[in-house]
């Protein structure tokens, strides 16, 4: 399941070479929160043209519905939706 299809994903800006990814979280105690946020950066990085990416942890409202479509039949495949 990726971060965009969870609705972690709140905003992305491209200045040059450097990529600037914004998230939130399901909660604030999110036990994932570096590992995400790992797993962003070395993903983005891997794009043709990246120099460096930053991820910025926003304290932005999460809930169910910023879940994409395929974010939930995926869920629902697994039974937790």
């Amino acid at each position: 399941m990726s971060v965009v299809d969870l609705g972690l994903v709140r905003g992305v800006e491209v200045q040059g070479g450097v990529v600037r990814v914004r998230l939130t979280f399901t909660s604030l105690g999110c036990p994932c929160v570096e590992l995400i946020q790992e797993d962003v950066r070395r993903a983005v990085l891997q794009l043709d043209g990246v120099e460096d990416v930053v991820v910025e942890q926003v304290f932005e409202p999460w809930s169910r519905q910023h879940i994409s479509p395929e974010g939930l039949r995926r869920l629902r495949e697994v039974g937790v939706v």
